[in-house]
């Protein structure tokens, strides 16, 4: 699959038409009072109060709190995912990793641990997410995989498989659990330390 994934779940709620300036400004405020306050927490009204604009505003993009959350964690996810195509493997990792790094010590990666909390207790939260922001990732490694099988570097299988999984594993494992510095050097040491290696010990020419 090499088209992206993430659903518009946007409706339109008539009257008059949305303001493409006022996005930016109410998409902030979400990341805002999402890593302030989570997202049990959040309401419509206090994201209009943040952004500075009125509920029908609000309400014009989004019919329900859940949709205003996915959709604004989701289009994000989706600027940072953008595929990169370098030449190797080697460089197309490396390109995704520095924009996993940069994802997650943003304000998006602040407001996405504070909803991962709720997902437990809201199922349609946790499929709204798996089918945005992961499936985004998922095809932009995806595409990147498919590349480098094409280019013969690495053996047909590795996208999805154990091998695919670990080589994220390290960045996932210091934002959420271990509290160790997430940055440019991190993302680097990924791939030298932990990518390449696996995916030679898998048969890839890399």
């Amino acid at each position: 699959m090499l088209a992206p994934v993430a659903p518009d779940i946007r409706h339109s709620r008539g009257g008059r038409p949305r303001d493409p300036s006022r996005d930016g400004v109410i998409r902030a405020a979400i990341l805002r009072l999402l890593a302030d306050v989570g997202y049990s927490a959040l309401t419509m009204d206090a994201v209009a109060s943040e952004a500075g604009v009125g509920k029908a505003t609000i309400y014009r993009r989004w019919r329900t709190k859940e949709e205003l959350v996915v959709d604004t964690v989701s289009e994000l996810n989706a600027v940072e995912a953008e595929p990169v195509d370098t030449g190797s493997v080697e460089g197309d990792l490396r390109a995704l990793t520095h924009a996993m790094v940069g994802l997650v010590t943003s304000p998006a990666g602040a407001a996405t641990q504070a909803l991962l909390s709720s997902m437990h207790h809201q199922p349609a939260l946790a499929q709204a997410f798996r089918d945005g922001p992961l499936a985004v990732w998922h095809v932009a490694f995806d595409q990147m995989w498919a590349r480098a099988e094409q280019r013969g570097e690495v053996p047909p299988g590795i996208a999805r498989s154990l091998v695919a999984e670990a080589i994220s594993a390290p960045v996932v494992q210091r934002w959420l659990v271990n509290g160790e510095p997430v940055d440019s050097a991190l993302a680097d040491a990924v791939v030298d330390e932990v990518a390449l290696p696996l995916l030679r010990a898998h048969g890839a020419r890399v």
